[in-house]
């Protein structure tokens, strides 16, 4: 399979898409209605696509006691078909685990539509760079890949230069989102792109949380046999971007707005860089391992009605001690980032914003 070359315009253009989490009752069982409300959230708000199946969405979701992956993949699926875009919409499947289990994920996403799996490496410590890059390579063979760099803390793990490079020579690969939280291997990731015959076939996504801004204003260049090549961060493939998402597609259009025209407003973006990663750590936890990051995005839905709770799959996830005080913090000196307005306007059924 390859991409729709609307789809690929897009990649290439770059965009928001927000990682989907998953809405859970009070019993902790599949809230459908929310869920779908969510996805209709992320069209609304101008987002490019989004991400379904991945970290935000709990990977617990492929417990066969729980069983929810191939519902999560039908439900976005559903709603976006039913939202007749008039515009391109670009559907990730995330796809995990050793060959086999990852190319029947990535066949259950060509079931549902699903454009590109975004694929992560984690969970296979014991795998040589090359045994991994031969499933990479198996896995593009049955669906687009977008590529994920995750970092250490959260189950990835550290690649060499020379497997960025060679995973980007794969055919098939299309992006890939660089989520190291570290510039040295960011860096990597870029410099190995740039240096790849690929290099105009693979759009670069920022999954580095703690540097969102500064990752889409900045040009890599590097000389290549006599000639400067240069990669930017096009968009982002962000779990951050799963709330607030409508002042992330602000966010996004004045970032583009602003290297479109010499710079205007660069001072005052590294500032917004600054306010958007104090955030991130609100939310995400980095002060505890990330432990609560998954219930920090939830409890900014539940605040804006767009989650009945901050519930998780695992009955011991949810915030750390001193995190709910941090998102009070944030969303008290940051107003300007938050789409609370926007939310309230839509049409989405037991919807009631509260700060606290």
């Amino acid at each position: 399979m390859t991409l729709r070359p609307d789809i690929r315009d897009l990649l290439h253009e770059g965009t928001v898409i927000p990682a989907h989490p998953l809405a859970l009752d009070q019993n902790r069982q599949f809230d459908e209605n929310r869920q779908r409300g969510l996805t209709r959230y992320y069209i609304a708000s101008g987002a490019g696509g989004v991400a379904v199946g991945v970290h935000t969405t709990q990977f617990e979701i492929r417990d066969p006691t729980i069983n929810l992956y191939e519902t999560v993949l039908r439900v976005a699926a559903d709603e976006i078909a039913a939202a007749n875009l008039d515009r391109p919409f670009i559907k990730v499947a995330g796809i995990v685990g050793p060959t086999q289990q990852a190319i029947d994920e990535a066949t259950l996403a060509l079931k549902y539509g699903y454009d590109l799996g975004l694929l992560s490496m984690g969970g296979l410590q014991g795998w040589t760079e090359a045994a991994i890059l031969e499933r990479v390579r198996t896995v593009a063979e049955v669906i687009p890949v977008f590529g994920f760099y995750l970092q250490p803390s959260v189950g990835g793990r550290i690649f060499s230069y020379d497997f960025w490079y060679r995973f980007a020579e794969i055919p098939n690969i299309q992006a890939i989102k660089v989520a190291s939280f570290n510039r040295y291997q960011t860096l990597d990731v870029v410099r190995a792109v740039c240096h790849s015959s690929r290099r105009e076939e693979i759009a670069l996504y920022t999954g580095n949380d703690d540097n969102i801004v500064a990752d889409l204003l900045t040009a890599y260049r590097f000389p290549i046999d006599g000639k400067t090549v240069e990669k930017r961060f096009v968009g982002g493939l962000l779990g951050h971007w799963a709330v607030w998402t409508q002042k992330a597609v602000e966010l996004l259009a004045e970032i583009k707005t602003c290297l479109q025209t010499d710079n205007a407003g660069l001072a005052e973006l590294l500032t917004r860089n600054v306010e958007v990663t104090d955030c991130n750590a609100a939310f995400f936890d980095p002060a505890h391992d990330f432990q609560g990051c998954i219930a920090g995005l939830h409890e900014v839905l539940r605040r804006q009605g767009l989650l009945e709770g901050r519930w998780c799959l695992n009955p011991a996830e949810d915030l750390s001690p001193g995190q709910l005080e941090e998102i009070d913090r944030v969303y008290a000196v940051y107003p300007h980032l938050n789409d609370d307005a926007f939310v309230r306007s839509l049409p989405i059924k037991n919807q009631t914003v509260t700060t606290t």
